[in-house]
């Protein structure tokens, strides 16, 4: 039987470790980010899939925080929603609808195959996800939260 000194001496290894592995991810991202934004590939791709933000009335530079945060999970998207939010790229209403979508509907392919591991559906499990999250995201910008405030963060 595990003593309470043992237990939490292993409960801050795990997360020293856990923080190390975010910042393993999280820091080349943001490198990678600031590169592909002097390059000025992010105007780019944002123009190309401005589309995708624009039922909720985002601006275009909501892109790829929020393909981001969809590829790799919340964890890893929430270091470039935080500095879209320190340069003040995005308003307030944007970071709020990114982060509400994410909390939804994040960590996609992980999860999924983590669920059909354990015999879920993962077609019905990611079409479910995802149409809650575009829902519930569409609902809150059109009538908790109508465009037009343009307050920075």
């Amino acid at each position: 039987m595990m003593g309470t000194a043992q237990f939490w001496q292993q409960t801050g290894l795990g997360l020293v470790e856990l923080v190390g592995q975010i910042a393993v991810i999280v820091i080349p991202l943001m490198i990678f980010m600031e590169i592909m934004k002097d390059l000025n590939v992010l105007d780019r791709i944002s123009g190309k899939l401005h589309w995708t933000v624009k039922p909720f009335g985002m601006k275009p530079d909501a892109v790829f925080p929020l393909m981001v945060g969809l590829v790799f999970g919340i964890a890893y998207g929430a270091g470039l929603i935080i500095q879209a939010a320190r340069e003040g790229t995005l308003c307030k209403r944007d970071l709020y609808l990114i982060s509400l979508f994410l909390v939804i509907n994040h960590s996609v392919f992980e999860d999924t195959l983590l669920f059909v591991a354990i015999g879920a559906n993962g077609w019905v499990l990611l079409a479910f996800r995802f149409a809650a999250s575009i829902l519930v995201t569409w609902a809150v910008g059109r009538f908790l939260m109508p465009a037009g405030r343009e307050d920075t963060a």
